[in-house]
């Protein structure tokens, strides 16, 4: 019998302030770099992410900002995921929601100016592929940090848990795939970033969980014991 799926759950009820504080600043160096992969694929202007085909679509529907709608669906995940699931939604998930935005906004400052959507075609397409790669070793810190994810990564780590017999980097495909069909449906922009970022991301992050788990273990010197049917894992 092949060995159980580990899960993304986990107890965080014994960490001191001290190893919360040291968790949280895992969280930003992972959410750093995270929209550093984000930036660079949006300065190469070859289509959006699949969640913000999604937000796209719903504020041309409700005729709001693209930041507006957001923060609101990204609220609505948050207390959605608090009040139906236990030991996913953390302190990290409200830096998650509200730090991501300045992040892009410093980058593209710093970036925009060698990255843009006059750049030779072979550079946009390096940005754009890099910024997958960047973007999804970053998500796994912040994961791996277990001091919380992004409302809508969390949506992925939530079903993956619940659909046993499925990886995770499947899950993933499937939820970025159903944004954007989403999305396009109701008028958001989908261009061949998009459909590369479908699915390239699930897989980079299933590549890399492994890869900074004992790295981010090391420095939090603790052993996550993540949570199965009947049973700790650790």
């Amino acid at each position: 019998m092949s060995e159980k799926k580990e899960k993304f759950a986990s107890d965080t009820s014994g960490r001191s302030v001290a190893d919360w504080a040291k968790a949280l600043v895992i969280l930003l160096i992972g959410l750093t770099v995270a929209h550093l992969g984000v930036t660079l694929f949006l300065l190469s202007e070859l289509g959006t992410d699949t969640f913000t085909v999604f937000i796209q679509g719903l504020s041309r529907v409700f005729g709001l900002t693209v930041g507006t709608v957001h923060v609101i669906v990204l609220c609505i995940l948050m207390v959605v995921m608090l009040v139906t699931t236990k030991g996913y939604v953390k302190p990290g998930t409200v830096v998650c929601a509200f730090c991501g935005g300045p992040i892009i906004d410093l980058f593209t400052w710093m970036l925009g100016g060698w990255i843009n959507g006059g750049s030779p075609m072979p550079i946009r397409a390096a940005s754009m592929l890099i910024g997958c790669v960047i973007l999804s070793a970053g998500m796994s810190i912040v994961i791996n940090s277990n001091a919380g994810t992004g409302p809508n990564d969390l949506v992925a780590v939530i079903l993956s848990d619940k659909m046993e017999s499925v990886e995770f980097r499947w899950v993933r495909v499937g939820c970025d795939l159903f944004f954007v069909v989403l999305g396009f449906l109701l008028g958001g922009t989908v261009g061949a970033g998009t459909v590369v970022a479908v699915f390239l991301t699930g897989p980079l992050v299933q590549f890399w969980l492994p890869k900074t788990k004992k790295a981010v273990q090391k420095v939090l010197k603790e052993q996550v014991k993540t949570k199965r049917k009947g049973e700790d894992y650790e």
